[in-house]
């Protein structure tokens, strides 16, 4: 079973080759190579403006590259829209939280579950039989998976627009994990949240990479560096729209270019004095 595991992890999910995305003048992604292997959790981080999210975007298809391949279980996925990326498995959060604030919590989990159904339109109005049947085993999945997972069985029922912004975090959590991805893109899963929900979502991340159940490859874009060190496999730094370095975390932490991208060449000199 543990050769199986190390096999599995050695396997290659994700990869980009000679990516780049130019806004004009502006190179957001200057010829951006990255492997990430199933099982990992792997983390983009870099200052503001370093072009994380635009890589995101390209991944998971709402920005085209203009050069490079971006390719998904070794298929070449640059033409695909994303809702044909989600079909093969990709999941996505965003910065700011994408919800329908009008809907319950357990009706906007129920939207990452559509990929799955696969009843046609009359059986879906007429409700009964294999539709029937099929709705009871998604929505006990959603119950007795995701729910129980990120704890928010108390909420089920609630409007999310009437959440606090860290259980709407969750939401969202939720609504990707329903699509059962193989890799799961979280685009700063921690910004605005304190530091009880920090710890929280830290949590849950780890559950659905480690856990036998969900076993899902995280792509992790995140400033907290506590959080990234303590959680990823490896570590992922862009400046500019460069790469800096594809690491473990300690090389990362440690590594003069990194610390000069973070602090500037003054402040570099001045640690090292």
């Amino acid at each position: 079973m543990a050769e199986t595991d190390q096999q599995n992890r050695d396997e290659v999910l994700l990869e980009l080759k000679d990516v780049q995305m130019s806004f004009g003048k502006v190179a957001a992604l200057a010829g951006v190579n990255l492997t990430i292997r199933r099982g990992e959790i792997h983390s983009v981080i870099g200052p503001n403006g370093a072009g994380k999210t635009v890589m995101m975007n390209c991944i998971n298809g709402l920005y085209r590259p203009q050069k490079g391949s971006i390719q998904f279980r070794g298929q070449r996925i640059n033409h695909l829209r994303p809702y044909q990326r989600a079909r093969m498995g990709m999941a996505r959060t965003f910065q700011k939280v994408e919800v329908f604030g009008g809907m319950t919590v357990l009706d906007n989990i129920r939207l990452g579950r559509h990929n799955h159904y696969a009843s046609g339109i009359l059986s879906g109005a007429i409700y009964v039989g294999k539709t029937a049947r099929e709705e009871t085993r998604h929505r006990a999945f959603i119950e007795e998976e995701i729910i129980d997972l990120l704890e928010i069985e108390h909420i089920r029922n609630k409007p999310v627009g009437m959440l606090p912004y860290g259980l709407q975090k969750r939401v969202e959590l939720g609504r990707a994990l329903a699509l059962e991805p193989e890799l799961l893109i979280l685009d700063e899963p921690l910004a605005g949240l304190n530091l009880e929900e920090v710890e929280d979502m830290a949590r849950f991340i780890l559950d659905v990479n480690e856990e036998r159940r969900w076993k899902v490859t995280c792509l992790l874009v995140e400033h907290d560096m506590g959080v990234v060190m303590d959680l990823s496999d490896r570590v992922f730094v862009l400046n500019f729209g460069n790469m800096i370095m594809d690491g473990t975390p300690s090389e990362v932490q440690n590594s003069p270019e990194v610390i000069k991208a973070y602090l500037g060449e003054e402040d570099l000199y001045a640690t090292r004095a």
